[in-house]
């Protein structure tokens, strides 16, 4: 099992969770985050002063999938959430040992 951390633009959110929805992919953690790489800040006005946003918005997306969907979410992500423009994000994929459905006692692929 994998899980897939997706760092995107706010307004792609909805794209990605529909593109997900679309290939089967129904459970996933998001999170309204704040964070920089390349794009840096940007400078703002607010009552005549001006002062530099080092944080921008974004959305993390946590999903855990079989080891054989990865490519596929990883692809539908990068599709979903691709502008072109600098900011897009990034994806980071790790490993998971251990998955329990807490309701049911359900472990590993049958907890997905």
């Amino acid at each position: 099992m994998k899980k897939i951390e997706a760092i995107i633009k706010p307004f792609k959110m909805d794209d990605v969770r529909e593109a997900l929805a679309e290939i089967g992919i129904t459970g996933m953690t998001v999170t309204e985050v704040k964070g920089f790489g390349r794009q840096k800040g940007h400078t703002e006005l607010y009552r005549g002063a001006e002062y530099v946003v080092d944080f921008l918005p974004k959305i993390k997306i946590e999903l855990i999938v079989s080891a054989d969907k990865l490519e596929q979410c990883l692809d539908t992500i990068i599709e979903a959430a691709h502008t072109g423009k600098i900011g897009d994000g990034k994806i980071f994929v790790s490993d998971v040992s251990k998955v329990i459905r807490i309701r049911t006692g359900e472990a590993d692929e049958e907890a997905l």
